[in-house]
C-alpha cells in the first residue's frame, strides 16, 4: 500500500471521527503532502467501511514510509513520538473548535455528554494512545479494606537511549516551563520534551480564577482529567484549594478530583505546578464507609467522619461546598500545627513543616464530600525515605511516593514486575528460592516468597500468578497502612480520636 493510500485512509479516518468534514479534504490532503514532501497524487477518497476504531496501524504505515525517506530514525521511540503528532494535528481541529464543541454540548446535552465528548477526541487524536495502555495490567486485589486496584504500568515507553545521549547535546530550553504548562498546547515537542501537537485543553472557570481541563495521554482510569492551574505556581493546599475543588465538582457533579499533598515525599511528581487530578472512576476510598462519626462545635451542618481506610482519612459532608472549605481550612490549620510524641507525629522540625493533606472532592446523592487525608514527611535514621512512608519490607513492590492516586486505592507498579514475578514464579515451582536470591531480578523479592509459600501451599503453576497477584495487593495494603499518621490498632485509633477532640 502506497504512502498516497494511506493519506487517504487517515482522511478517511478523519471524516469518520468527524475531525473534518468533507470541505477539509483538499487542505488536508495538500498539508499531509507537504509534511511528507511528497509532489501529489489526486485520489478519491472511497468511503468503504473498512476504518479502524483508532488511526495507530494507519499511523504505523505513515512512520515506516518516514523511516525510509530519511526523515525519522523509525528504530527510535522519541522521533517517532515527535512526529506522529504532527501527522494527527493535521486532523485535529483548531483549539478554539474543540472549546466551543465542548461547551455547546455542556448547555444542550449536560457535563457528563461534555466530557464523554473531549474524552474520545481526545483518543480518536491520538493524543490518548489507547493502544499502549491497553498493554497495561490491572486486576482488583481483596483486602480488609475492600477490593485494592493494581495496575502494572507498561504503557510508557523505555527511555530511548540515543534521544538521551542527543538531549545531552541539544540546547536547553525553559518553554513550556513543565509539562503541564498551557503552552504546550499545540507544541512541537524536542528530545528531553514530548510532542504536543494535537494536544487540546477546555479552560474552566474556579474560584474566579482561569484554570484547565485536560487528559492524561497515559490514563490510569476512566476519562483522567488532570486540572492545571493557568499560571505555573507551586502546589499549595489551602482553603481556596478546597473551593476549587469542590467548585469542580458542581461543575462537573459525575466526576471526583483531588489534589496531591504540597510537601516533598507525601506530594506528587510535579510539585511546581499547581493542579489536580481526576475523573469518572469510583475509587476503592471513595467507597470505603464511615466507621465513627463526630460533631463539631461551629459545624454542626456538616458531617464529619473517620473512614475505614490504611491512611488516615476525614470525610466531610454537607449542602453547603462553602461550610464544607471553611472546615476544611480549620482541619488544615490544625494539623500543620499539631504534633502527638506518643505516635511520632511532630509538625515540625529545625523550622521545616512535615504536616499537610492530600484533599479529594465528589459529589455523592446531592450533597458535597470533601476527604481529608492527613500526612507527615519525618524522616529519621530507620526510614530515611519516609516515616509514614512505604517501609523497605514493601519497597520490592512499591518504593516511590504514595501520591493522590495510590492513596485513594489504586497502586501503579512499575513494569520491571511483569519480569520479575513470571521468573519468581519459575523459582517457587521449582524449590530453587536460593537460585532466586542470586538472580538480580528476583532477590529483593525472596523474602516475600517465603511468606507466600507459608501462607499458600501447593501451589501450582495454574494458581501461582493468581495468589501472586492477591498477596502483591495485600502489600498494597500494608503500603497505605505504613503511610497512615494514626495507625489502625487501638494506640493509633485513640490518637487519632484526641486529634478530633483537638479541633
Amino acid at each position: 500500500m502506497t504512502v498516497y493510500n494511506n493519506i487517504d485512509r487517515l482522511i478517511n479516518y478523519g471524516l469518520q471521527k468527524k475531525l473534518i468534514s468533507v470541505w477539509d479534504i483538499d487542505y488536508v490532503r495538500n498539508s499531509l503532502f507537504h509534511l511528507f514532501s511528497l509532489d501529489g497524487e489526486a485520489s478519491r477518497i472511497e468511503f468503504d467501511g473498512n476504518i479502524p476504531e483508532t488511526p495507530v496501524e494507519i499511523l504505523e504505515q505513515l512512520l515506516m514510509y518516514a523511516h525510509e525517506s530519511g526523515m525519522i530514525d523509525g528504530d527510535s521511540v522519541t522521533e517517532r513520538d515527535l512526529f506522529d503528532p504532527k501527522v494527527m494535528d493535521i486532523l485535529t481541529p483548531n483549539p478554539s473548535e474543540v472549546i466551543k464543541n465542548f461547551y455547546r454540548t455542556y448547555e444542550q446535552k449536560g457535563a457528563e455528554a461534555a466530557t464523554k465528548y473531549f474524552y474520545q477526541f481526545s483518543k480518536d487524536v491520538h493524543y490518548i494512545r489507547t493502544d499502549r495502555i491497553a498493554k497495561n495490567m490491572h486486576w482488583y486485589s481483596p483486602t480488609e479494606y475492600g477490593n485494592l486496584e493494581i495496575t502494572i504500568n507498561l504503557s510508557k515507553p523505555e527511555k530511548d537511549p540515543k534521544a538521551i545521549a542527543a538531549s545531552k547535546k541539544a540546547q536547553k530550553s525553559s518553554y513550556p516551563e513543565c509539562l503541564l504548562c498551557k503552552e504546550n498546547v499545540g507544541y512541537a515537542g524536542r528530545l528531553d520534551h514530548p510532542a504536543r501537537d494535537n494536544h487540546r485543553i477546555i479552560p474552566m472557570n474556579l474560584t474566579e480564577e482561569q484554570w484547565y481541563l485536560q487528559y492524561s495521554p497515559y490514563v490510569y482510569y476512566e476519562e483522567h482529567a488532570i486540572v492545571l492551574s493557568r499560571e505555573h505556581r507551586p502546589m499549595k493546599i489551602s482553603r481556596a484549594g478546597f473551593e476549587r475543588l469542590l467548585e469542580f465538582t458542581e461543575q462537573l457533579p459525575h466526576y471526583f478530583v483531588g489534589s496531591n499533598a504540597d510537601l516533598p515525599i507525601v506530594g506528587g511528581s510535579i510539585l511546581s505546578h499547581d493542579h489536580f487530578q481526576g475523573g469518572k472512576h469510583d475509587f476503592p476510598m471513595a467507597k470505603a464507609p464511615v466507621e465513627e462519626t463526630f460533631n463539631l462545635n461551629q459545624f454542626e451542618d456538616v458531617k464529619v467522619g473517620i473512614v475505614k481506610w490504611p491512611m488516615s482519612v476525614l470525610r466531610l459532608r454537607g449542602g453547603d461546598r462553602n461550610r464544607l472549605a471553611e472546615l476544611g481550612e480549620h482541619i488544615l490549620e490544625s494539623w500543620k500545627q499539631y504534633s502527638d510524641e506518643s505516635v511520632d507525629i511532630y509538625h515540625s522540625t529545625n523550622g521545616n513543616p512535615h504536616n499537610t493533606i492530600t484533599p479529594i472532592a465528589r459529589v455523592r446523592d446531592g450533597e458535597f464530600e470533601l476527604d481529608l487525608v492527613l500526612r507527615n514527611n519525618r524522616t529519621d535514621e530507620e526510614h530515611p525515605l519516609g516515616i509514614f512512608h512505604p517501609h523497605e519490607e514493601v519497597h520490592h513492590i512499591k518504593k516511590e511516593n504514595i501520591g493522590l492516586i495510590e492513596v485513594m486505592g489504586l497502586a501503579v507498579l512499575p513494569g520491571r514486575l511483569v519480569e520479575e514475578m513470571q521468573a519468581l514464579a519459575e523459582y517457587t515451582l521449582t524449590g530453587e528460592l536460593n537460585k532466586a536470591e542470586k538472580d538480580e531480578r528476583t532477590a529483593k523479592h525472596v523474602p516475600w516468597a517465603r511468606e507466600v509459600l507459608q501462607k499458600h501451599k501447593n501451589l501450582s503453576e495454574a494458581t501461582i500468578h493468581a495468589v501472586f497477584k492477591e498477596e502483591i495487593g495485600k502489600s498494597f495494603s500494608t503500603v497505605l497502612e505504613h503511610a497512615g499518621v494514626f495507625k489502625r490498632d487501638p494506640k493509633g485509633a485513640q490518637a487519632f480520636r484526641t486529634f478530633i477532640e483537638h479541633l
